[in-house]
């Protein structure tokens, strides 16, 4: 592990929550990628920079960053010291898809409220026992966070339809694990391959082999927090090899798959004890 990076990660038995992720980077810059859940992030220290659908955004003081589901976004430190983020994995129960049009347009929120009760939430999770607490916590923002989007829905016209590049997404999510060529995914949805990238890549704002490893790394991430032994999960998600799945996966969380592992085992070891 790099000097000066740390990371902890964990899964809380409380529904809507799919992952805690707590780290400190200082030279780590995450390439484009997606999350098949909601991104609530916020800076404790430093700041990052990011893009999100070809737009560049930041991380200034106080602000409550939300990154929707499938929409590509990378990240990088705004500052020489690097920074220290807190980040709340979300699934669709929290916000449906309605919402991600309106967080696309505006991801960062200047709410101190809103941001107080991340805080109160993130420390909620940390003590096992404390869910009803977290689930309270989390209603309240859950309905904060509706409250800043919800203006947006009317005035944001219906989006079109991305014929091939959408069946093509939707055919990757179904062969995440076995995977498909390229000319495989150009038959099955009709159209030429060079076409399907481009359509894809425009569609998205990501290429679609990004996209897969992007998708199979967050599958590889439940199954650590679950347990899984490393060895096992580079097959169970998708990868070739123990050496293209550590690979991917340092390049897209910042950690090696081990130690990403013994983070959540820690913190479940902790939690254990907590509750003798």
């Amino acid at each position: 592990m790099v000097a000066g990076q740390q990371v902890s990660a964990w899964r809380p038995k409380v529904p809507g929550v799919v992952e805690v992720f707590h780290a400190r980077f200082t030279e780590h810059a995450y390439p484009m990628h997606v999350h098949d859940s909601w991104t609530l992030l916020v800076v404790d220290d430093g700041a990052v920079r990011y893009d999100l659908n070809r737009h560049e955004r930041g991380t200034p003081h106080d602000t409550v960053s939300l990154l929707p589901p499938q929409v590509p976004h990378n990240g990088s430190p705004a500052t020489a010291q690097g920074f220290r983020k807190r980040v709340l994995y979300l699934d669709l129960t929290q916000l449906d898809e309605t919402f991600i049009g309106p967080a696309v347009d505006g991801p960062d929120l200047v709410d101190p409220g809103l941001r107080r009760r991340v805080g109160q939430l993130h420390t909620s999770l940390t003590h096992r026992g404390d869910e009803l607490e977290a689930e309270s916590r989390l209603a309240l923002i859950r309905e904060r966070l509706r409250g800043h989007l919800r203006p947006r829905l009317v005035a944001r016209p219906p989006r079109a339809d991305g014929g091939v590049a959408h069946s093509l997404r939707e055919l990757l999510d179904e062969r995440l694990v076995q995977g498909l060529t390229l000319d495989e995914a150009a038959k099955l949805v009709h159209a030429h391959p060079t076409h399907l990238v481009r359509a894809f890549s425009a569609a998205f704002g990501i290429a679609p082999h990004q996209y897969l490893m992007a998708r199979r790394v967050d599958r590889a991430r439940r199954l650590l927090l679950d347990g899984q032994p490393a060895s096992e999960v580079a097959a169970a998600a998708g990868f070739y090899d123990q050496s293209h799945f550590t690979r991917h996966f340092k390049r897209l969380v910042g950690s090696a798959p081990g130690q990403y592992a013994r983070a959540g085992k820690a913190r479940s070891h902790e939690h254990r004890l907590d509750g003798e």
